[in-house]
């Protein structure tokens, strides 16, 4: 799998889980639902954009080796 695909993935699985998570939220409304969130979701979320702007930069990256070897 190419980075691109692997970040497209990860894209939709992240969108999969948020709609998930809203659909849990509306049965799951204490102070636990909203620490869970805090502590889990928001950071995760985080994560996965710091993940996909990396995978942006290696594949710009690999494209430019893949040019300067040719």
């Amino acid at each position: 799998m190419s980075l691109v695909s692997n970040r497209t993935r990860l894209a939709t699985l992240t969108k999969i889980l948020v709609n998930d998570w809203q659909l849990t939220k509306e049965h799951w409304q204490d102070k636990q639902a909203l620490q869970f969130e805090k502590q889990y979701i928001e950071g995760l979320l985080h994560q996965v954009s710091a993940t996909t702007e990396i995978i942006d930069k290696l594949d710009k990256l690999i494209t430019r080796v893949k040019k300067d070897c040719e």
